[in-house]
């Protein structure tokens, strides 16, 4: 007891001691210049997250990136804005028309706002708006919290992000291989490559084209419908395409393959099997990914491994496919899937069940960074598409990192808060879709009202 007693007055001497030299020499000689930055640092000042709401939403569409993207900007009551993207070759009015829907909400209850307006995507590009919309409200939940977004879904898995870039078709499988090989001189480290029917609709004997069937497929009627065949000449031709490449660019590097082009179930069967020589990473979208059970009949015909899921959206599509072991790898593209945590969502019941996880992109460095921030953090990521390579001010639409963004053949992953990047609005000026305006007023989305409940 007399033990404590004395500890007990000697941390009151002690406080009496600090107290007084705090008095006499002034508070900040008891605290160093670095403790007392160190105690702030973290703190937006600007920001109290439990009052944020939203107040507009304004959209910039840039083209040439190398496609067209809505670029939507968020903003808030307390000076902060948050961005997000339409999916590429998305229309803008996906996003404005859930305006009236969000203002006054806060974007930090990003699962909430979610909720509210997820029925009003759809699968593939109808889902732009709510998927941009979710990234914005990430962004703006994390410059709320000073935090990344990859630390709100419960921390990263990786420092860096792997890359896979495609690479778009040529006549001569070794000039293909030569293009591919000048990505791996740039550093990337995952290939993809298109060779659909594209290579063989001018080459006699390679198609079977009943009277009445497009020759490439036609975009507007589903693969099994089309008539359309690769014959044994044709199989072997793409074959032998691919065996080209491999000669260029080696067996070690992983090699995907795009979409074939809308080619009958047994087509889909012989052509992959003859792709097991050559070891694809991957091959995409055989036949639409409505039909789960020819997926599977697919997938369990050969054993190169099968891959859909870029045109989804939300995780219950992708459940259904998991569940029927009807792909080997799921493939969603988060500008289409509901958006960051909806994707992290499906990578983390997919690996439950031991399948792995690619994304796909196609926009500008916002959808990137969103796509960097999410696949941090899920462990079964395997690599993220990059379809801007060849576009020089791509990297220059934003500010906030270190530049290059991609380096290596990996993206790294930010420290900054939210989605780590800000718009550069010089950039974004320069590369606006004819006729469109920065960020102008949205007056017209502000007051639309319906009953949107879905049950009585």
């Amino acid at each position: 007891m007399k033990s404590a007693v004395r500890d007990l007055q000697g941390r009151r001497s002690f406080f009496r001691r600090l107290g007084a030299a705090a008095a006499g020499l002034g508070a900040a000689s008891v605290l160093s210049d670095a403790d007392l930055e160190g105690a702030v640092q973290n703190v937006n000042r600007s920001s109290q997250p439990s009052q944020l709401k939203i107040t507009d939403l304004r959209v910039a569409v840039v083209t040439g990136a190398p496609f067209t993207c809505p670029i939507i900007r968020v903003d808030t009551n307390q000076g902060i804005s948050g961005y997000g993207e339409v999916r590429d070759g998305a229309s803008k009015t996906y996003a404005l028309m859930l305006k009236s829907r969000l203002v006054g909400e806060n974007p930090c209850n990003v699962d909430r706002v979610f909720r509210k307006i997820k029925q009003f995507g759809h699968h593939a590009r109808q889902a732009g708006g709510v998927c941009g919309v979710e990234m914005a409200c990430w962004d703006l939940a994390g410059k709320a919290f000073g935090v990344p977004v990859y630390q709100m879904l419960g921390g990263r898995f990786r420092d860096r992000v792997r890359l896979y870039a495609d690479t778009t078709e040529v006549e001569d499988g070794h000039a293909q291989g030569r293009r591919l090989k000048e990505r791996m001189d740039r550093g990337l480290t995952f290939l993809k490559v298109d060779f659909g029917v594209n290579l063989l609709h001018e080459k006699p004997g390679t198609l079977n084209v009943p009277a009445g069937a497009p020759a490439r497929g036609g975009d507007m009627v589903m693969h099994p419908f089309t008539g359309l065949a690769i014959t044994d000449k044709g199989v072997a031709y793409l074959s032998d395409f691919v065996a080209a490449i491999r000669e260029e660019i080696g067996m070690e590097v992983p090699l995907a393959s795009d979409h074939f082009g809308h080619i009958d179930v047994n087509s889909c069967i012989r052509l992959a099997r003859a792709m097991e020589k050559h070891q694809l990473a991957w091959m995409e979208d055989m036949v639409p990914w409505q039909l789960p059970h020819l997926l599977r009949q697919i997938k369990e015909a050969t054993e190169t491994p099968i891959l859909t899921g870029e045109d989804i959206y939300l995780k219950e599509d992708f459940a259904k496919l998991v569940d029927m072991q009807a792909v080997d790898m799921i493939h969603p593209d988060l500008a289409s899937a509901g958006g960051i945590l909806e994707t992290k969502k499906i990578g983390d019941y997919a690996q439950e069940h031991g399948v792995a996880m690619a994304m796909h992109f196609a926009g500008t460095p916002v959808s990137f960074m969103a796509n960097v921030n999410c696949a941090a953090a899920t462990e079964n990521f395997i690599a993220l598409e990059h379809h801007s390579l060849e576009v020089p001010w791509w990297e220059d639409l934003v500010t906030g990192m270190p530049k290059p963004l991609v380096k290596a053949g990996h993206a790294t992953v930010p420290d900054a808060p939210g989605l780590g990047v800000e718009l550069n609005p010089d950039t974004v000026h320069a590369h606006l879709l004819a006729g469109e305006g920065y960020f102008e007023p949205t007056p017209q989305w502000d007051d639309e009202r319906s009953w949107d409940r879905l049950w009585s």
